[in-house]
């Protein structure tokens, strides 16, 4: 694994989960038990019903675009080597929005509403990010 130089994220006792599932290459999201409101990202209440009563799911690892952007310069300086690069909201299958890089495909050729699946990017020994790639089409 070569020097990961970019910022990282905030591991707190409340996003570790999230961040120990993408270690296991999983992809976790919280559900109200009371409500069945989805949330995510982390957090200790439902916004919806303000119910403490949440569980961790697992995501099947599929959505699609909701909405991108394509870095080709002036990007900051951490990132900047490696554009021209892809940043994306992605609309989950299980009903919640995650925001991450696609990867692995032809900038050119993405849109909206592009089928995306998750993939696992490890970037430290601790953190291993979600990113995404254009679902191969059903056969």
């Amino acid at each position: 694994m070569t020097e990961y130089t970019k910022p990282l994220p905030l591991i707190t006792d409340l996003s570790r989960v999230f961040y120990d599932g993408c270690k296991e290459r999983k992809l976790l999201y919280q559900q109200c038990r009371e409500c069945g409101e989805v949330i995510f990202f982390p957090k200790k209440i439902c916004s919806n019903c303000m119910s403490r009563d949440l569980e961790w799911k697992q995501s099947q690892g599929r959505g699609k675009i909701h909405s991108f952007t394509v870095t080709y310069s002036y990007a900051p300086p951490e990132f900047a080597k490696d554009t021209p690069y892809a940043l994306s909201i992605i609309a989950m299958d299980e009903g919640f929005y995650i925001m991450s890089n696609i990867v692995d495909c032809d900038f050119d050729k993405l849109v909206c509403d592009l089928p995306v699946e998750v993939v696992f990017q490890p970037v430290t020994p601790d953190i291993t990010l979600p990113k995404f790639r254009p679902r191969p089409p059903a056969r």
